[in-house]
């Protein structure tokens, strides 16, 4: 692009678009735009209950949301075994490994997706743009999708509250069960049942907390031990009016001093209270790391291979098995999968791998013919060779047909670079 063209076709952010006006100084601004409604926080993200916002379980559900949002899901078409044969090139695969829509990305929309699954129990995945009505027909194409949550059930229809991106605001719509994908938490007995284990923990998080707030209100818990018997209506009277003088006195005070009789006796109460709420709680949870399959090891990243692919196989893989299978059920038809089309999920097994072992398991994986060495080069982040032998499936180890015979060239002494050879080693010199 020549000088001029860029003057002309350059561009800024923080021009006006109609310049300044005529006869007055220059300035930077833009003209008065209505965009619709104004939010100050992010308005289509999701929002725990107060008892979940305020405990350790949104640290649990963000860890489990976080590993199913690494795991790949794509619309991929497969052969009459059952095997991965091609990735599709529909938008529906493009909402799930490029952008779900206009605000989050394909990794950010499961990760809402699980989240929210964990908070309500049970959400929907509803299709929000679509190529034709897909109440009309089931042959339609998915352009975007959100999370809503379910408000009411009917028989064939359920209401919903999802965001319209459009207008800004959270809307209820009603629709049809069999266009949406209704996603059951596969851990309800767990997480969402009345009196699961998840549950009992939050009731016993809340006590807690509301105990910590009362000891931390401000209160003095004192006991004033007066010289004389209180019985009578007058000495009650008589010890109220001496408590309104000494809080009068600790209120109205700079530096909250009071004084008192020499015969009167204050006991301050300000201590905790024995009980074993505390060991409750670590006992729930610990309850709840078993059941769900997670360790203290996997929350702070110092968890060994053995324990992570427990940890993914227990708790990770059922809640992604959840999602795939219902969007497979509901967003595909039954001439499409006829045709071999399915959602699947990919996990990365060398993800868990520590670098000393990777290079072992490589060279055993291109020799038993499984993966090629670009493959490899590719999950260690290395560029692929361009060489057709980098792409082919073979043993290294094992002569190919077509070098079976030996180059005989290759097989000629070449006395020049004798003195490259090391004798010190078992080496046989040449006959002069």
């Amino acid at each position: 692009m020549s000088l001029i063209d860029r003057f002309s076709n350059a561009w800024n952010a923080f021009f006006g678009l109609n310049g300044p006006p005529e006869g007055e100084k220059q300035y930077i601004s833009q003209p008065y735009i209505d965009y619709g409604y104004m939010s100050s926080y992010r308005p289509d993200r999701i929002n725990f209950n107060k008892r979940v916002e305020r405990s350790i379980v949104t640290t649990i559900y963000n860890r489990i949301a976080i590993d199913c949002s690494s795991i790949d899901i794509k619309h991929v078409r497969e052969d009459s075994q059952g095997r991965f044969s091609e990735e599709m090139n529909t938008r529906l695969n493009e909402c799930l490994t490029l952008s779900a829509n206009k605000d989050q990305t394909s990794r950010a929309f499961i990760q809402d997706v699980v989240m929210s699954l964990f908070d309500e129990g049970c959400v929907a995945i509803v299709p929000i743009d679509t190529s034709v009505d897909p109440n009309d027909t089931d042959s339609y194409d998915i352009l975007s999708m959100r999370v809503a949550k379910i408000k009411a059930w009917y028989p064939d229809y359920i209401k919903v509250e999802v965001y319209n991106d459009r207008t800004g605001k959270f809307e209820e719509i009603t629709v049809q069960k069999r266009t949406v994908a209704i996603v059951e938490n596969p851990l309800y007995a767990i997480m969402n049942e009345k009196n699961s284990t998840l549950q009992r923990l939050l009731s016993k998080l809340y006590l807690l907390d509301d105990i910590d707030s009362k000891s931390n209100g401000g209160k003095l818990d004192l006991i004033i031990q007066l010289p004389y018997v209180i019985k009578t209506e007058s000495r009650q009277k008589q010890a109220e009016s001496r408590r309104a003088d000494i809080e009068k006195q600790l209120s109205e005070s700079k530096y909250g001093i009071a004084y008192t009789d020499g015969t009167e006796k204050i006991t301050q109460l300000n201590r905790p209270v024995e009980n074993n709420l505390l060991e409750q709680i670590k006992y729930l949870t610990g309850e709840l790391y078993s059941q769900l399959g997670i360790t203290d090891a996997v929350l702070n990243g110092t968890a060994d291979e053995k324990t992570m692919m427990n940890y993914m196989n227990r708790t990770v893989e059922p809640v992604i098995s959840a999602i795939t299978n219902e969007m497979e059920r509901k967003f595909l038809s039954q001439t499409a999968r006829t045709q071999g089309q399915a959602i699947d999920y990919f996990m990365n097994p060398f993800r868990l791998i520590p670098m000393s072992n990777l290079a072992d398991i490589a060279d055993k994986f291109t020799r038993n013919e499984i993966m090629t060495p670009n493959e490899i080069r590719q999950i260690i982040g290395m560029k692929p060779v361009e060489d057709g032998k980098s792409d082919e499936l073979r043993n290294r180890n094992i002569s190919s047909d077509d070098n079976s015979q030996p180059d005989q060239s290759n097989n000629e002494t070449d006395n020049s670079n004798l003195g490259d050879l090391d004798y010190g080693k078992g080496g046989i010199l040449p006959d002069e």
